[in-house]
This record gives C-alpha cells, sequence and structure tokens, in this order.
C-alpha cells in the first residue's frame, strides 16, 4: 500500500492556530481551566499569567515544529552555543512581541476582564545568568531565531541561579533566588532526553589486536543529564530555535535499605549531592569544594550537551566523520573549554573513531569566544584535582599537550620558554590545566569580541598563539538586540523613529541612519526631551518601590548599571559623587543629578562587596543631608536584572564607562545605552574605541589613559598617593573617606579603602581621577544646553546600527560557523484590523 500524499499525512500535517484575539481569548480561557486548572470566577492574576503563557507557547512550539522540519529537509548545518550563562529576562511580552501578537493578546485579556501589565510584572526573571556574558548569549540565540539561522544554546537549568541581592545595613547580602518556585510555563521538561555524565573513577588501558590502545573509564559516580527545552522565537513569527537546559537528576531517588533503617537523611544524600551540581550558577570557589562543585558543573553541562549533539547528528542519518560539515559548536567564553576534552573522548572511547581523525573533527568543530584579558579570570584547574574527578580526560589533555608542544617544537626548534609558555599545563603555579590554552588548541577560530579587545589578545594574552596561528584570530564586536532593548524596553523612543522614518529599521538596523538628519530638527528634539521624561517617570517610580528614594525625573540621570568588579571602576565614580557633594556644601553651584548604581558582587569577592558597602553609606549621608535637598541624590539600586534594566537604560542620560583601559573586553551596556539616547563618558576601553568611531568624538565624552599608557604606568611604579596633587579636591575626598566622614561612626573599612587607594591601587583610580572630572565638567556644560544634548543623544541613536547583534551573528555565521540562514515564512495568518 502506498503511502499517503505529505499533505494529506496525519503526521505531517501541523494546522497553524489563529492569532486573531477572539481565538486567543479562547486558548487562554481553556489553558486556564485545562491547564492551570482554575475557575475562572477564583483566578488570580498570577493564574491568569502562566494561562497565557500556555495558550502562547502552543503557538510559539507550532513554529518550533515547522522550523525544525524545514531544518531537516534542507540538509543544513547547524551552530550549538555552549554558555554557562543565559540572562533572558522575562518572555511574557518579549514572546508576544516576537510573535506578532502583543496587541491581539491584550485584547484579549481585556476581554476577560485582566490587566495585562499587573500579570506582565508578576512574572520572575530567569535565573539563568549574572552579567553581560549571559545577556550577550541571549541576544545571539534570539537573533539566530529572527535571521534564520539554524542555531541551538546549550547551558544549565539553575534551581536558584546566582543569588538575589538583598541591601542590608549597606550590606550586600545574597538570598536564593527561587524563580521556580511558581513552576516555568515557557519550558518542556523532556524525561525522555537523559544522558549519563561521569565523575571521578579510574581509567583503564586495554590493547586491541589491532595495536591501538582503548581505555575504560571505570567505577566512579554517575549522574543522570535531564532536558528541559525553552523556545526561542524570532521576531515577528520567524524561526523557533531551541536552548535546552540540563538539570542533574540521581541515577537512583533514595536508598530504600537507609529508608527503612529510619536513616533518612542518609537515604537521599545521593539524591541531594546529584541535583547540587544544577543548583546554582557559579557556585563559591573560595573553598575546595567549591572549586570542585564549578569544574563538576562544566563538565556536567557540556558531557550532556556533546552527548546530546552526537545522538542528533547520528539520529539524522550522518556519519560521524561529517560531523565538522554538519556541526558547528561555539565555545562562550572559557567555561565550557572542557568540552574539547570531551569530544575526544566520546569519539575515540564511545565510536571507536582513530585519535587523528578524531582530533582533527574535534579541531574543526569547535571555535571560541575569549570574553577576558585578566590572567584570574581565565579558569585553571590543579592538575590532581583534574586527575580526581576527570580522570580520562586528564590523560587526554596530556595526550593533546604532548602533540601540540612537538608540533610547535618542530617550527620553533631551540625556543624551551615559547613550549613553557604556550603548555596547556602550567608547571610553574602547583601543575595546572589552562583550560584557555586548552580552549584555543582545539579551535579552529578564536575571536576577541571588540577591535581593541582582539588586538590585547594578539598582543599580550595570546601573543604566543598568535605567533604559531595568525589566521585562527579573528574579531566579532559584540552587539545588542534592538528588539528586546529599543522596540520592547522604550516604546515612546520606538515611536518617535517609526513617526520619523518609518518601521523597517526594526528589521534593518542599518536604516536608523536615516534618522540622522533629524537629530537636527527642533520639533524631533522637543519630542526627544518628553520621551526621555516619560522613562525617567517610570523609573523614579521603580526606584521609590524598590529603594524608597524619591528621586526628581527633571534632573540628569547618570547611571553605572554593571557587575561591580574593581577593574569596571565604581570606586572612580562614588569620589566624583563625593565631589559633587562637597562641592555643593561648600556653596557652589553643581548641575543637579541622580547618580544610579546597580549590580552584584560575586559572593566570594569581599572587596567589591566593600565596595557596594561604601556606595551605600555614602548615598546614605548624601541624600539625608538638609544642605543637598534633592540637587543630588545617589542610589545603589537592587538585584540588577533585566526586567529592571529595561527601565533604567531608556532613561538614562549619561552612560558611565570608565574601566581601566586594556581591561574591558568589549562592553553592551554601553551599546544599549547609546541605542537609547545616552551620551557615553568612558575610556578608550572595549567597544568604546568603536562607539566614538560611530558616533564622532563630539558627541561622547572620552577620559583618561589608553590601553598602552596604562601599562606604561604601571611599569613606571608611580606612587599612587602621587595623584594627589594633579587636582585640587582629590585630597579633600580621600580625607573623606580617611576620617570616615561618610561612615556613620564605624571608619574602619572607609579608611582601609582609602589606604588601599593610596597605595596600591592597581586600577588607577587615582592616576585617571583629574581627567574623568574634567570630563565631568564637560558633561555638565553640554547638559546645560538641551538643544545641544538632544542633538548629540539624538545622532548617539542615529549611527549605532553597526552594534546590532544580528551583524554579529552574520559575522560569525559568515567567518566562523559557515552557516548560511533557513528563514521559515510565516504561517500564522495576521490578526484581522
Amino acid at each position: 500500500m502506498s503511502a499517503a500524499p505529505d499533505n494529506l499525512n496525519p503526521r505531517r500535517q501541523l494546522s497553524p492556530l489563529p492569532c486573531d484575539s477572539d481565538s486567543l481569548r479562547q486558548s487562554i480561557r481553556d489553558a486556564l481551566v485545562r491547564v492551570v486548572g482554575k475557575d475562572p470566577d477564583l483566578a488570580t492574576p498570577r493564574d491568569w499569567l502562566h494561562a497565557v503563557a500556555f495558550a502562547i507557547r502552543e503557538r510559539i512550539i507550532e513554529r518550533r515544529v515547522v522550523t525544525r522540519r524545514q531544518f531537516a529537509e534542507e540538509d543544513v548545518k547547524r551552530v550549538f552555543y555552549l554558555s554557562m550563562e543565559y540572562l533572558m529576562g522575562r518572555m511574557l511580552e518579549a514572546n508576544l512581541r516576537n510573535m506578532g501578537i502583543l496587541e491581539a493578546t491584550q485584547e484579549a485579556l481585556s476581554k476577560l476582564g485582566v490587566d495585562f501589565r499587573e500579570i506582565a510584572r508578576l512574572e520572575e526573571d530567569a535565573a539563568l545568568g549574572n552579567g553581560g556574558l549571559g545577556r550577550l548569549a541571549a541576544c545571539i540565540l534570539e537573533s539566530m531565531a529572527t535571521q534564520g539561522y539554524p542555531g541551538y544554546g546549550y547551558g544549565i537549568r539553575y534551581e536558584f541561579g546566582m543569588f538575589q541581592q538583598h541591601i542590608e545595613h549597606c550590606r550586600q547580602v545574597e538570598h536564593p533566588d527561587n524563580w521556580l518556585r511558581y513552576g516555568n510555563p515557557w519550558e518542556f521538561p523532556r524525561p525522555e532526553k537523559i544522558f549519563p555524565v561521569h565523575f571521578y573513577g579510574y581509567v583503564v588501558e586495554h590493547h586491541e589486536k589491532n595495536g591501538e590502545n582503548c581505555y575504560a573509564w571505570e567505577d566512579g559516580e554517575e549522574v543522570i543529564a535531564m532536558a528541559y527545552d525553552f523556545p526561542t522565537a524570532g521576531y515577528e513569527r520567524r524561526n523557533v530555535n531551541n536552548l535546552r537546559l540540563w538539570a542533574a537528576k540521581p541515577t537512583r531517588d533514595f536508598d530504600l535499605r537507609y529508608f527503612n533503617e529510619g536513616d533518612y537523611i542518609r537515604a537521599v544524600a545521593d539524591k541531594n549531592e546529584s541535583e547540587t551540581i544544577s543548583m546554582v550558577l557559579y557556585p563559591n570557589d573560595a573553598t575546595a569544594i567549591g572549586k570542585e562543585l564549578r569544574l563538576k558543573q562544566e563538565y556536567f553541562f557540556v558531557s550532556a550537551s556533546l552527548q546530546d549533539i552526537l545522538d542528533r547528528h547520528l539520529k539524522l542519518g550522518y556519519e560521524l566523520t561529517r560531523l565538522a560539515d554538519k556541526v558547528a559548536i561555539q565555545l562562550n567564553d572559557t567555561h565550557p573549554a572542557i568540552a574539547v576534552a570531551e569530544l575526544v573522548r566520546l569519539l575515540v572511547d564511545q565510536h571507536r573513531l582513530p585519535w587523528g581523525q578524531a582530533w582533527e573533527i574535534t579541531r574543526n568543530v569547535f571555535a571560541y569566544t575569549n570574553h577576558t584579558l585578566m590572567p584570574e579570570a581565565l579558569e585553571t584547574w590543579p592538575v590532581a584535582l583534574m586527575e580526581r574527578v576527570l580522570p580520562r580526560h586528564m590523560l587526554i589533555i596530556y595526550h593533546i599537550n604532548h602533540e601540540f608542544l612537538e608540533e610547535v617544537r618542530h617550527h620553533f626548534p631551540g625556543e624551551h620558554d615559547l613550549l613553557e609558555r604556550l603548555s596547556i599545563i602550567d608547571e610553574g603555579h602547583g601543575r595546572r590545566v589552562r583550560m584557555a590554552h586548552l580552549a584555543v588548541v582545539g579551535s579552529h577560530r578564536v575571536n576577541g569580541v571588540a577591535a581593541l579587545h582582539t588586538n590585547l589578545l594578539k598582543e599580550t594574552l595570546f601573543a604566543d598563539f598568535y605567533r604559531v596561528w595568525p589566521e585562527r584570530f579573528i574579531n566579532v564586536t559584540n552587539g545588542v538586540t534592538p528588539r528586546l532593548w529599543m522596540i520592547q524596553a522604550n516604546p515612546p523612543l520606538t515611536g518617535l523613529i517609526d513617526s520619523r522614518i518609518g518601521t523597517d529599521w526594526k528589521y534593518d538596523l542599518d536604516r536608523l541612519k536615516q534618522f540622522i538628519p533629524y537629530a537636527s530638527d527642533e520639533a524631533t528634539r522637543a519630542a526627544f526631551r518628553e520621551v526621555k521624561r516619560q522613562n525617567k517617570e517610570r523609573l523614579a517610580g521603580l526606584v521609590k518601590r524598590r529603594t524608597g528614594i524619591e528621586i526628581r525625573p527633571d534632573v540628569m540621570y547618570d547611571v553605572q548599571i554593571k557587575r561591580i568588579h574593581e577593574y569596571k571602576r565604581q570606586l572612580l565614580k562614588l569620589l566624583h559623587v563625593i565631589e559633587l557633594y562637597q562641592r555643593i556644601r561648600d556653596g557652589e553651584e553643581v548641575l543637579p543629578r541622580v547618580v544610579l548604581f546597580a549590580g552584584k558582587a560575586a559572593p566570594g569577592y569581599q572587596r567589591a562587596k566593600n565596595i557596594i558597602e561604601v556606595i551605600n553609606q555614602v548615598a546614605d549621608i548624601v541624600n539625608n543631608d538638609p544642605h543637598i535637598g534633592d540637587r543630588l541624590k545617589c542610589v545603589f539600586f537592587p538585584n540588577y536584572e533585566v526586567s529592571s534594566a529595561a527601565i533604567i537604560i531608556p532613561a538614562a542620560d549619561l552612560s558611565q564607562q570608565i574601566s581601566t583601559a586594556g581591561f574591558e573586553a568589549s562592553g553592551t551596556g554601553n551599546m544599549k545605552l547609546a541605542l537609547n539616547g545616552a551620551l557615553t563618558i568612558g575610556t578608550l576601553d572595549g567597544a568604546n574605541i568603536e562607539i566614538r568611531d560611530a558616533v564622532d568624538e563630539e558627541n561622547i565624552f572620552i577620559f583618561g589613559m589608553t590601553a598602552r599608557e596604562v601599562a606604561e604606568h604601571r611599569a613606571a611604579g608611580v606612587p599612587p598617593g602621587s595623584h594627589l596633587d594633579s587636582h585640587p579636591r582629590l585630597r579633600s575626598i580621600i580625607g573623606a573617606l580617611q576620617s570616615g566622614f561618610f561612615a556613620n561612626g564605624g571608619r574602619v573599612l572607609h579608611a582601609q579603602l582609602a589606604t588601599y587607594l593610596l597605595e596600591e591601587d592597581p586600577f588607577f583610580v587615582l592616576a585617571d581621577y583629574a581627567a574623568y572630572s574634567e570630563a565631568s565638567n564637560r558633561v555638565d556644560q553640554l547638559y546645560l544646553d538641551p538643544e545641544a544634548w538632544s542633538e548629540a543623544a539624538l545622532l548617539n541613536i542615529a549611527r549605532m546600527s553597526y552594534f546590532s547583534i544580528d551583524r554579529t551573528v552574520r559575522e560569525y555565521a559568515e567567518h566562523v560557523w559557515k552557516v548560511l540562514p533557513e528563514p521559515v515564512q510565516a504561517r500564522c495568518p495576521p490578526p484581522e484590523s
């Protein structure tokens, strides 16, 4: 009997769900009753939130099935993005907007008597990331779906994420971020997608008849990785790709023997230990136990992901010898670098490929993105720890390293120092495995994320590797998605741009250049100022709710929002806050402003936590001094996340991008803020250089030492305290810290911080202060001219098209992954007008 035609085959048919408001209303009501299990008369706002999510995800998964089928039919090469972080933010509005049904859904809810804004505020930010690394990963996934690239993400389904940041008595206090307490309606558990992940044990070597050695990894412990799928919708009903997250499950839930004996704690000990692996993001590695858990986390998600990739590849009917033709894997920073050794293990030990063939495939599959120049941020693991936790991988790394060093020795004979510097095993610091070296050796492309960063990689961190393989290193400057950071985060600005140049820029950010002439249009400048005021009023309400501090909407909003780290120099901005405070107390006229800090410090990073405490103590004095009034407000905004960033960024006037030159790889906050009309004050660091080139020097405030000057200054050994003579106010600022003026009676911490700056200051806060203060004065002068400021802000918006994540992804696709887009045509009928 012949098969049914494809269009009549019930297994192939997939009728698109209607997207008009009446159909959505019925879907939402049905989901409330049949999935959430609530009578509409008794439903809470959170019940309605979940009902909407379930109704919308039906339409998303329909698009996902269509996308997957097209990829299979077109025989595409697939991209797999491995990242420890995905900072997704709230998904409700993003999914509705990307599916093109936001207004229809709002109308449907209105007919049901439900306030969309009320339920949207209840959604938790997915606690899957912390900072720019995770947000970049989320932007890349969204862009791949929007442009039609066959891309998939892999990561960990953290039960508690990093932490919720509370400020108690001015200090950061970490609380569990229980984001899954109400469930996650956007995810699809896949209990059929499970893979074993092995730790500890020992390796047994066998000799085959053909003379080949083979290895068996025996005994030890095993956990199960279970998949949860998180569909990622492209903008305006285009492709839906997938983010697959792994949760750790025990091989058995509990030991019945211990349970029957009444030892209930011991009965579930294995279960609890297994599930710890996917419990939190970046467990504190200040202890040996914490270090071991981080290593296990990284291997856990890498192993599960590679097993899944190979399983998919084989089920599609491909030979493993074609893996590099059909698969590209991007390592997002050094965390997933163990994937290099793991893929070799899977190919050699499980699939019995010869070593040489497996190594060639591995190198052609992987590419590595480096995100930091700081050696201490590049992971290294003690050899003893690796040998105990991952004994087979340590043997593989030894083998990789031996062959690599032999290759180098052949091409650079007699250069023994070069071999020591290049070796994956660092013999000089207690024998450690350099994971960044493993990533470079095991990848066919290595990229930095801004022009300066890539040049510095070639000249400093990876200079020896660049000498060996100059063709391997390229630059791919980061970008941000305009769908979230403009269209969703800033509807008033989006409407203003639409009214001037139409809507095509939403699909092609290069068209923003058409907005350039409007920067000189008086009416557009006035409309922009009104947009900014609306956004400030919205932020003021959020600040009041979150901190209790009242801020004015008619003053400059000066923001520094990023992870708290010394090289990002929140201290530099804090010293300027003290300067402004002292000048007002001295009777000077100072431009009124709100200074807003936000960001988390890693739990084990004590100096960063001290910086948060001092910021809050200074803010407490500034905000309550009657001599200051509302001319200066200092706010530390707690628990900074994507949803609050989407409110802070559109309201900002001034963007603080003041890291020590040569330390910030790229930054993406600088791009988001400029795209929303904030002017940048910054060093020539990371992507600031490219932003300056894009917006022109007169529309950005650059100050301070260059990366080369920083290196020269460090080499010269200039005493930090000598810089107090270069700025008349600096000595007074440091004196206020030394005396404990802002410390509420406990001056020790402030005095210690002052001493640290005067005697060490490794990130040159004092050396750059005079230049920073002078640049800040230039900022104030321009802000006093609203027309000139508005023109500069509008030019920033219009000239930021290069920093679209879509351009970033296209460069990866062309120069790294070698993949082509496969856009799926929209099948969901548009709502009737």
